[in-house]
């Protein structure tokens, strides 16, 4: 009889571990998929139109927080990319925005630029010189001693390049001017694969001939973005003129150019062979074609989420064939913002106006002159904040500290301003979840000394950069989703941070956490 139970208790444990070997411990791949401009509410209002192997097989599979929150404001493509993989918020990664103002030349720059490389397939000089901390690929980059794939791919530059961090084999993204595939000498050698695919398969090749209409009848279609009826669309990509390439980024067309470079990219580099895990950030776009208003393409944004399933669904089936989605890890989240609406129609009589940033700077230094004497005490101003001169105050023998209060005070009397924010204010003033969330925006190197907050639908004016943004501060749901490498389905409510993204995957991948990640990783997400 013992020994009966003992050979019984034998087979059960040798059972048990076969099974426990089907799924690796540690993930052969992880896949990061970040949706430009994706949202939950669309998710959910466009899901009659799925099929079966998209969002619909995430739901049923996967692990899904439908409330992940951003901890800053002001949200682009560059500083939510670079919160994801970081795992930190702008004001320790340094990215606070596609663009901002250099205090040292007072010229605008973009995230990415970098004169000491040089583009390949691209004139853009490029690296991720301004990211100040360490990304996911970085770290397992160090654990991997180098020998981990890592590979970013993604429609723009800003999204390729901050997923890619500081250390991946390479970023890759589409070229605006000619539609190829393009990258930076700052990450070492091009991939020969990439090559051959532009010289054969490049969208160059194709675009002429590729048309964007309705993928269901149009009937199929309901309008609930806006009370503006189309009939059907059609649009093309055969402009002579360099625009071409930009408009088709923002078509739902260019979700299946970056499956076909990671079909490729499987096809021919080393990604997903071994046992020591690789990493695959990919980006995909979800906004409104030619980043015009709902109003303006309310069909088209139904058929954006319609074909986005869709790539979604070949995406997961394409991993499952050659990786094995056991052996992956999958997780898709959001870049947490959407393109400005226009401002209401007036008949409506919602509270609005204009507040121009050029006017206010000018009035602010009108009245330091009449209260220091002449001189210019406003350095210059970008999107909603006011640059001192320091040296001018400095100079002066001026109090730094009296002049930004008397700046505030002066520019919260402003017509549409509901607040001043001073940046000592921001940084050793008390504590407020509003206050907080500014801050983690602020970074010392490239902020203005004064942030203003404009009151909701007014409308900032930017003269410096030509801009017109509507201030809309309504909470914006943001999705995350884990599938695959044993993650228990369920569907979940409360909030999350996005910051714990980071530190999540690295515990799956058993490697340390970026550098700045102060979040502990999500926990109970495996069976």
């Amino acid at each position: 009889m013992k020994e009966r139970i003992l050979t019984s208790l034998i087979t059960a444990i040798v059972l048990t571990g076969l099974q426990a070997q089907t799924v690796s411990p540690v993930p052969r791949l992880v896949v990061g998929l970040t949706i430009d401009q994706l949202r939950s509410d669309y998710i959910e209002a466009f899901s009659a139109l799925y099929g079966e192997k998209g969002f619909k097989r995430l739901m049923k599979e996967g692990r899904v927080y439908c409330n992940a929150e951003y901890d800053f404001i002001n949200i682009d493509r560059s500083s939510a990319v670079a919160s994801i993989y970081t795992g930190a918020t702008p004001y320790y990664n340094g990215i606070v925005g596609n663009r901002w103002m250099d205090r040292s030349t007072l010229r605008m720059i973009k995230s990415t630029d970098d004169p000491a490389y040089m583009g390949i397939y691209t004139s853009e000089s490029t690296s991720p010189q301004h990211l100040l901390v360490s990304t996911l690929s970085d770290e397992l980059m160090v654990a991997t001693h180098g020998v981990a794939e890592v590979y970013s791919i993604a429609p723009t530059r800003e999204m390729a390049v901050f997923s890619a961090g500081h250390a991946a084999k390479c970023a890759l993204w589409l070229n605006d001017e000619t539609g190829k595939w393009c990258g930076s000498t700052y990450y070492g050698a091009f991939p020969e694969w990439v090559t051959t695919y532009n010289d054969r398969e490049g969208l160059d090749f194709r675009i002429g001939s590729m048309t964007w209409g309705p993928y269901l009848p149009v009937t199929s279609y309901k309008y609930v973005t806006s009370d503006v009826k189309q009939l059907t669309f059609k649009h093309d990509f055969t402009d002579e003129r360099a625009a071409k390439y930009r408009k088709f980024k923002t078509s739902p067309y260019v979700n299946d150019e970056v499956n076909r470079l990671v079909r490729a990219c499987l096809l021919h580099s080393q990604v997903g062979k071994d046992n020591i895990p690789d990493l695959l950030t990919l980006s995909y776009y979800a906004g409104n074609y030619d980043h015009k208003p709902n109003t303006e393409y309310a069909m088209e944004i139904q058929d954006v989420y319609v074909r986005l399933d869709r790539s979604i669904g070949e995406l997961l089936d394409l991993i499952d064939q050659k990786i094995g989605l056991g052996n992956t890890l999958f997780f898709i989240t959001s870049t947490g913002y959407a393109d400005s609406d226009p401002k209401d129609p007036e008949q409506y009589r919602i509270p609005s106006g204009e507040f121009h940033i050029e006017r206010c700077a000018a009035l602010l230094n009108m009245y330091l002159m009449a209260i220091y004497g002449p001189g210019q005490y406003v350095e210059t101003y970008y999107d909603r904040q006011i640059y001192l001169n320091h040296k001018l105050i400095e100079d002066r023998k001026l109090n730094l500290t009296e002049m930004l209060n008397v700046s505030s005070d002066f520019i919260v009397q402003m017509s549409g301003v509901r607040t001043a924010y001073s940046s000592q204010r921001l940084l050793l003033g008390a504590w407020t979840p509003r206050i907080d969330k500014i801050r983690n925006t602020f970074n010392p190197n490239c902020s203005g000394d004064i942030y203003i907050e404009v009151m909701p639908g007014w409308s900032v004016i930017n003269e410096y950069s030509h801009t017109n943004h509507v201030v809309r501060d309504t909470y914006a749901s943001v999705p995350l989703i884990f599938i695959g490498n044993n993650i228990k389905p369920e569907i979940l409510y409360e909030p999350v941070k996005m910051a714990t993204i980071a530190p999540t995957v690295a515990h799956f991948m058993r490697i340390r956490a970026p550098n700045a990640a102060m979040s502990a990783p999500l926990t109970g997400i495996r069976k």
